[in-house]
């Protein structure tokens, strides 16, 4: 075939096909970056403290995911508090729910226990970061 023939139409799907992977490609690589879904500019801990709400907003014996804030909260008994991280330890995606005490990674299924921040199942390997976090006046404070 000479250079000034048409491109076969073969080829042509071929470059296509090529290209679409790149581009499909590149978007899974995004997805599993420290940046997919928590934004890697912001820290896994809080650099000055955060009003989360009402105390009362986290049972005792219970926890609360607060998504925006990228914490989460328990009360293992009445007044006390700890909090954690809910940037997955693995690519640094925001956890999405708590399910039986369980913090739950929706990027690759990591999961950990909200009131430890220990890894029960991977990929993550490290532990949530402890925040401190305070009740004052009725209200969660954390950082």
């Amino acid at each position: 075939m000479s250079a000034s023939q048409p491109a076969a139409r073969r080829t042509v799907l071929k470059g296509a096909a090529a290209i679409a992977g790149a581009v499909g490609a590149g978007a899974v690589l995004t997805a599993c970056s420290t940046g997919g879904n928590g934004g890697s500019g912001s820290a896994a801990v809080p650099a000055a403290p955060v009003e989360l709400g009402a105390a009362s907003e986290v049972p005792v014996g219970g926890s609360k995911l607060f998504r925006e804030e990228k914490l989460v909260v328990s009360c293992p008994a009445e007044g006390q508090y700890k909090a954690f991280s809910a940037r997955c330890t693995h690519a640094g995606c925001v956890l999405d729910k708590i399910d039986d005490g369980q913090g739950n990674c929706p990027c690759h299924g990591s999961r950990f226990d909200v009131t430890t921040g220990k890894v029960l199942r991977g990929p993550a390997t490290d532990p949530l970061p402890a925040v401190p976090v305070k009740a004052e006046g009725g209200k969660l404070i954390a950082g």
